[in-house]
Order: structure tokens, then C-alpha cells, then sequence
């Protein structure tokens, strides 16, 4: 009689822990758009959600620790003139935010620390070279002001933010069909991604070479997700000839069959993964779902290890990934997500069940700071580098808040607002409408005369 042997992890016991009422973000508008991204985007200052918005596209910042009922009046960013799609934080300045939205435009905006105030019209830069939707945008991990942006123009434009200019174009002959997803790699030396025409694709996008490709990594009809993981290889998730969901791990270097391939429901809300470099966990989320599955990536067979899955009563919306610095150290927590529900957002924490106090260095190696390693130049120059690493031994203290400098030569010639601009915008709506108002008066006057006079 054989005895099956559980496989050791420390990771075993993960659970996730729903935040308390009061610590959830209350009567917010989540967006309606049907886009298959997150919605929400964390880092350890603010939340921000893509929001409804009559007569233009707006998200919501808000401070982490502004939680509770939000204000109906609450100031929106909302400079987007269509539906926004996709917002990113930049991974070295925490109060740099990017915008992707239908009106065409990418969006770079300065949260001040604290948050709004007033409604944030003006953005830092606008970055216009997308002739349809914009549903993508990405910072690079490592190199100072470098965003990519994929639109439905089958387009992916990598801009040097510091100058407004767009200094990489994969045109329409890389991606015949709309791009589902776009990936850094740990480095940015690479990209990753998945388009319509059921095929992945690794990208060099300095040389706008395709490195390695495979067609139908799934053979369903579905979206396709693929993010890069550890040790060179590549995660999927997809959809079967049946439609059940699948994960699939993938080496770089072979793609031709894949390390794992396994299948896990019959929903149908896409799958979309979440990589922990620092502990070789995956999180995937499905948009509709009620449930957050996770695995641990190995380098021995068979590779992906199912650990667990948190479950909950409501479906997500969609779902922000807090960054490994702003996580509580002391509390084992090592991935915190922020649930978007229909009205509401609600921080889960995933966390490993430790009895000591104690700083614990096996869940928490060197992750990456706030500090990047690269400049634009440098990486555009042919450079790579990885990021910088950063201890949270003592936690981590978000450093002052630093300032996003554009060259206006090369600006769209949008300049950032002042307070005394926003007053003086808002008089001067103010004394349009009163004088609306006196006009539809008038008009009233004069119908009641006519009235009168028959």
C-alpha cells in the first residue's frame, strides 16, 4: 500500500483575510465598461478606481487610509473626454498615475500627497499617437519614465514620458489583431503578449524583433492572458476547445509543448494572473468570479503547484495588486488585493499563519524599491538592468514626494493646473450658466406673454 506524500511549502497555508467594513472603500461608482482589465490600480499611498462618469471618462485617488463612505462630490481625475480603460501607477514616483482611455490619448497625471482636492482636468503630459481606444498601459519595471501603451489599432507605442514623444512603435505588422495583454519582463529587456490571433509572442522592443512565438498556447476562442514568471518562463491562462479555463507554465526557450497545462472550470470571466517574483507565487483572478485561486511556480516537475483558493459570496469587478512594499510586515501578509464589487472596493490580505512577531526573512527577500535603475536613455542606449532591491526588515517608509519633470518643448502644450486655475475655470463656468439661466428666463418671460395675449 502506497502512502501519498504532501509536497513541503511554506506557502501551504496561505488564506486570504476580507478587510473589515470599515476598512473597505464604500459607495464607489465602479465602471460598467466591458474591458478586460483590473480597473483598479494600488501602491502604498493611494487606490485608485476607474469610475462611471456622465460625459467623459474619470477614475477615482484616493489615500490608502481614507477608508469608509466616499463623498458623492468626491474630486475625480477627469481629463479624458471618453470612458477610461486602463490606469497603471509608476513603480518610482507614487504620485505618477497613467491613463488609457477610448478618447484615443494616454494620460500621465501628479497626485498631490494627501489627495484631491479639486477635480484634476489637466494631466502632466498627454501622449497622442493611438488612432483607435487605448486599453493598455504599462511602466517599465526598471528605466525612469518609460510607458508603454497598446491600442486597438493593434499598436503598441513605448513614450519617453520626460519628453512626451513616442520612441518605439510595434506596428500593425507585429500584431495583426487586437492585443489582449502586454508584459514587462523582470528586467524590461522584453515584452510578453497576447493578441486575437491566438498567438503569444515575445518581443524585443528596442529591435521590434520577435524573439520566440507559439500559436494557440489555448485552443479555445477566448482571451488569452501571458505574463512573464521566474527562470525564463512564461504563465498563460486561456480557455479550452470546451471552454474550460486552463493555466499553462511555458519555457521560453521551448515552446513548442507546455511544462504544465492544467484546467480548472467552466466560467467565463478571463483569468488574469498576478506574479509574486519574490515568492514564486501566482494569483489568478477571474472578472465575475467569486474567487481567487493560487500556485506556486517550482523549478522541478511538474512545475505549478496548486496551493489554495480564497472564495467569497460576491463576484469582482475587478482587482488591484498591492506592490510588495506596502504590505504589513509584521502581520506575514504578502499580497494584499483590493476587490472591486459594484459599489464597493474591499482590501483582501493573503497571509501566511505565523506564531512569532519576528521579522520573517524567508517570506520577505529583497524586493524591488521605489528607485529605478535605469534612465530612459540608458535603456533606449541598449542597457538593462534589474531593479533595485530594498529590505523591508524595518518596513517600509514611502520616501518624500518627487516631482515628474517634462521638457515642454516637447510637451502637447497642456500645462498642469494651479489652484487659482481651477477657481478661475470654475467662475467662469459658474457666469455661463447664470447666464443660461437668464437666457431660458427670458424665454419664459416671453412665452407667458404669448400665453396671455391668446
Amino acid at each position: 500500500m502506497s502512502r501519498q506524500v504532501v509536497r513541503s511549502s511554506k506557502f501551504r497555508h496561505v488564506f486570504g483575510q476580507p478587510a473589515k467594513a470599515d476598512q473597505c472603500y464604500e459607495d464607489v461608482r465602479v465602471s460598467q465598461t466591458t474591458w478586460d482589465s483590473g480597473f483598479c490600480a494600488v501602491n502604498p499611498k493611494f487606490v485608485a478606481l476607474i469610475c462611471e462618469a456622465s460625459g467623459g471618462g474619470a477614475f477615482l485617488v484616493l489615500p490608502l487610509g481614507k477608508t469608509g463612505r466616499v463623498d458623492k462630490n468626491v474630486p475625480m481625475v477627469c481629463g479624458h473626454t471618453a470612458p477610461v480603460l486602463d490606469i497603471a501607477w509608476c513603480p518610482h514616483n507614487d504620485n505618477v498615475i497613467a491613463s488609457g482611455s477610448e478618447d484615443c490619448t494616454v494620460m500621465v497625471w501628479e497626485i498631490p500627497d494627501g489627495g484631491l482636492t479639486l477635480p484634476l482636468r489637466e494631466p502632466v503630459v498627454t501622449l497622442e499617437g493611438h488612432t483607435k481606444r487605448v486599453g493598455i498601459v504599462a511602466w517599465h519595471p526598471t528605466a525612469q519614465n518609460v510607458l508603454l501603451s497598446a491600442g486597438c489599432d493593434n499598436v503598441i507605442l513605448v513614450w519617453d514620458v520626460g519628453t512626451g514623444a513616442a520612441v518605439l512603435t510595434l506596428g500593425a505588422d507585429v500584431h495583426p489583431d487586437t492585443i489582449y495583454s502586454v508584459d514587462w519582463s523582470r528586467d524590461g529587456a522584453l515584452i510578453c503578449t497576447s493578441c486575437r490571433d491566438k498567438r503569444v509572442r515575445i518581443i524585443e522592443p528596442r529591435k521590434g524583433t520577435v524573439v520566440a512565438e507559439k500559436d494557440r498556447p489555448h485552443e479555445g476562442t477566448r482571451p488569452v492572458r501571458a505574463v512573464f514568471v521566474s527562470d525564463g518562463k512564461i504563465l498563460t491562462t486561456g480557455f479550452s476547445r470546451m471552454s474550460e479555463r486552463q493555466v499553462a507554465l511555458w519555457d521560453m526557450k521551448h515552446l513548442e509543448e507546455p511544462l504544465s497545462l492544467q484546467e480548472l472550470d467552466t466560467s467565463s470571466g478571463v483569468l488574469l494572473p498576478f506574479f509574486d517574483p519574490d515568492t514564486n507565487i501566482v494569483y489568478l483572478c477571474g472578472k465575475g468570479d467569486s474567487s481567487i485561486r493560487y500556485f506556486e511556480i517550482t523549478s522541478e516537475a511538474p512545475f505549478l503547484h496548486y496551493l489554495s483558493m480564497f472564495s467569497s459570496k460576491e463576484s469582482q469587478r475587478g482587482m488591484g495588486y498591492m506592490p510588495k512594499r506596502g504590505l504589513e510586515v509584521n502581520k506575514c501578509e504578502i499580497a494584499r488585493f483590493y476587490k472591486l464589487h459594484e459599489r464597493r472596493c474591499e482590501p483582501i490580505a493573503m497571509t501566511v499563519p505565523r506564531k512569532s512577531d519576528l521579522f520573517q526573512e524567508d517570506l520577505y527577500p529583497p524586493t524591488a524599491g521605489p528607485d529605478a535603475a535605469l534612465t530612459a536613455e540608458e535603456w533606449l542606449g541598449g542597457r538593462d538592468a534589474g531593479p533595485l532591491l530594498i529590505s523591508l526588515k524595518d518596513g517600509y517608509v514611502p520616501p518624500k514626494s518627487r516631482e515628474l519633470r517634462v521638457n515642454r518643448g516637447l510637451d502637447t502644450g497642456r500645462r498642469r493646473t494651479t489652484p487659482e486655475d481651477a477657481i478661475s475655470r470654475l467662475e467662469e463656468e459658474m457666469r455661463k450658466l447664470q447666464a443660461m439661466v437668464q437666457e431660458l428666463q427670458k424665454r419664459l418671460d416671453r412665452l407667458e406673454e404669448t400665453v396671455q395675449a391668446k
